[in-house]
């Protein structure tokens, strides 16, 4: 655990002497969640920016729950692949991957939806929360044998203390995340759902761009409470 907590404060220093990130509120039938955007997904970041601005996530729901994996929000697969079809001679639009070794699936990541492409581009209109279970070395072990990927000795702390989804990562691209809320997010995940995991009482959500000032105040504060926050990326 000191070694988790010096990692934190190391991880939270280096982070908080760049530039003030974006920061966006879902406000849900929960309760209120704070996400951070990162900068190192520039296309994403900006993507999910505009549709806020643009009122796409206005009145939207959690439409795809599954427990102890992801909380998915926004438009169904189905939805988006079938109105596509309506109009054949437009060209498709997605943001393309953009991954990074030491953005990881922890849990509280923030990520965006799609479908099945070999270019792993993302839906506009797609997004989730990954909620994920605590790892063990052995799995975490079996998972490196069948990807054939090296998880790295600071990522399994995070996997094995806090929690994720690692079988996601470098195949999902992720491009924010919880940084308040952290607790409405747990009871969306836990909420009952259907066959097709759509929870069976509707979970809405709005998302709405921090102001300027509210982004500097939680700046301020997280710099402040640095062992209190998740862990910034990797």
């Amino acid at each position: 655990m000191k070694k988790l907590t010096f990692f934190l404060l190391m991880t939270c220093s280096s982070l908080l002497m760049k530039a003030q990130p974006a920061f966006v509120r879902l406000e849900t039938d929960k309760g209120k969640i704070t996400l951070m955007l990162y900068d190192e997904t520039p296309k994403h970041r900006d993507a999910f920016l505009k549709m806020v601005k643009d009122g796409f996530y206005n009145k939207t729901l959690f439409n795809r729950v599954i427990k102890s994996f992801v909380s998915q929000g926004g438009e169904l697969d189905d939805t988006i692949l079938d109105r596509e079809k309506l109009h054949p001679e437009q060209p498709l639009k997605r943001i393309p991957a953009e991954f990074s070794e030491t953005i990881i699936h922890k849990k509280g990541a923030f990520g965006a939806g799609r479908n099945d492409n070999p270019e792993k581009s993302d839906y506009y209109t797609q997004v989730y929360l990954v909620q994920g279970k605590v790892h063990t070395d052995a799995s975490l072990n079996l998972l490196e044998q069948k990807t054939g990927r090296k998880i790295p000795a600071a990522q399994r702390e995070i996997y094995k203390t806090i929690g994720g989804s690692p079988e996601l990562d470098q195949d999902y691209t992720i491009f924010g995340e919880v940084v308040d809320g952290m607790d409405v997010a747990e009871d969306i995940n836990m909420v009952p759902t259907d066959k097709n995991d759509l929870p069976l009482t509707p979970v809405h959500f709005k998302a709405v761009v921090l102001s300027k000032k509210e982004g500097i105040t939680l700046w301020k504060k997280m710099s402040q409470n640095t062992v209190n926050t998740l862990p910034l990326h990797k």
